[in-house]
């Protein structure tokens, strides 16, 4: 018997050690963020830091610099949602690794929409669900645990989807076909994304670490255009957000709340070989 054969939602053994990795993640740059306002997100941020949150009493530095890191990320996810097109509260919208739930909750809050988020980690769909239930409003924010390679939502469901940081986990070619197949004809398809930049040549020494670090498998820029060609989704807007990032790093760089992996971030960033992308598609 293998390791898989007791889920239909893990179809091979790499996605089995990416959902015991997340099932089993409780790391403080994640839950101690979410504190803040109850909205966990899972992601990194944009914008200018306030650097003053490092000044004044060290009794509460932590407090601040925790503050800080929260509203760029939080910050990160309203530029997201900005990019998903004019929606009403009757349109369904799935967020794709959905994490512990953020994103799909200020969704709701912002849009009123019904919001459905998967992910192969039982541990966060759980932990999402009674996010959701503690906010009100699990009669619309439901959270599955489920494939995004392989949903099982109806065709032409969805208004609109996006991946938050998670296209790293997945081949594009079948994720992509999966979101066409989900999306209605004239739906909406946003992703934000780190991929290594063609230009350079192959990934860096710093996007192998990260790769290590996550076990994930950063895309080349190029794949995302060809997968979306090859499956109806044509971009209307790309948005390099390197440079807006580059901040949030350098300030968690500096925290007790520093993973280890910020110096490979940086490196990436700052030599060309990683970029930070959105990019937002309409299904045709």
């Amino acid at each position: 018997m293998t390791a898989i054969q007791d889920s239909p939602v893990l179809s091979s053994l790499y996605q089995r050690s990416v959902a015991d990795y997340w099932n089993a993640e409780k790391n403080p740059v994640n839950l101690r963020l979410g504190e803040v306002d109850g909205i966990y997100h899972h992601h990194y941020g944009i914008g200018e830091v306030d650097w003053s949150v490092l000044e004044g009493p060290e009794g509460s530095r932590e407090e601040r610099v925790t503050r800080e890191l929260h509203r760029l990320e939080s910050a990160q996810t309203e530029f997201l949602l900005s990019q998903l097109g004019p929606l009403k509260p009757e349109h369904r919208i799935m967020d794709a690794g959905s994490g512990r739930g953020g994103s799909s909750i200020v969704a709701n809050l912002r849009f009123g929409c019904h919001v459905d988020g998967v992910s192969i980690s039982e541990s966060q769909v759980a932990f999402a669900n009674e996010q959701a239930r503690l906010r009100g409003v699990d009669d619309k924010v439901r959270f599955h645990f489920r494939n995004m390679l392989d949903t099982g939502f109806e065709t032409g469901s969805f208004q609109a989807i996006w991946n938050n940081e998670s296209t790293m986990y997945v081949e594009l070619g079948l994720l992509f076909a999966e979101h066409a197949r989900l999306l209605r004809r004239g739906g909406r398809y946003v992703c934000i994304t780190g991929c290594y930049n063609d230009a350079y040549g192959l990934p860096s020494r710093a996007i192998s670490q990260i790769n290590a670090h996550y076990i994930c498998d950063i895309h080349p820029r190029s794949t995302y255009f060809r997968e979306m060609a090859a499956n109806r989704l044509v971009p209307i807007s790309v948005v390099d957000l390197t440079a807006a990032t580059i901040p949030y790093w350098e300030l968690r760089a500096r925290t007790s709340l520093a993973t280890g992996i910020e110096q490979p971030f940086l490196d990436a960033y700052n030599n060309g070989s990683f970029q930070y992308l959105l990019i937002a598609a309409d299904r045709v």
